[in-house]
């Protein structure tokens, strides 16, 4: 049931951030499915380094907040599909540069959500 709470809000948040980005910077590259994996990728780091370094929580905070809302928020099957649209299509560059900018920047965003949870 915990688990329910928390992927219900991340589904819906996945959702609303996905459609923004799409109206924001248009469907040329997956730029909601991008922004929510690195998103995603800091605030499953924020959440687990400060329950794990700052507070003594239930550990139901990890199955909301991990498993729960971060496994419904994050796209990784999206993001492969959307990748290999891309080469399909002949955007061998874009592709690419989707694929290893996604590992990158979510490397990147690990790092800052462990660091600012330690600084919190």
């Amino acid at each position: 049931m915990l688990i329910s709470l928390g992927a219900v809000v991340g589904a819906n948040a996945r959702y609303i951030v996905g459609v923004w980005a799409a109206e924001r910077f248009g469907p040329a590259f997956p730029y909601g499915t991008f922004l929510i994996n690195v998103s995603g990728s800091f605030l499953i780091a924020l959440f687990l380094t400060y329950l794990a370094d700052r507070l003594v929580a239930d550990p139901a905070w990890r199955l909301i907040l991990a498993t729960g809302f971060c496994g419904s928020y994050t796209t990784f099957s999206t993001y492969t599909l959307e990748a290999m649209t891309l080469a399909r299509e002949g955007s061998y560059d874009l592709a690419a540069l989707y694929v290893l900018g996604s590992a990158a920047v979510g490397l990147a965003a690990i790092a800052a959500g462990t660091l600012a949870a330690r600084l919190i």
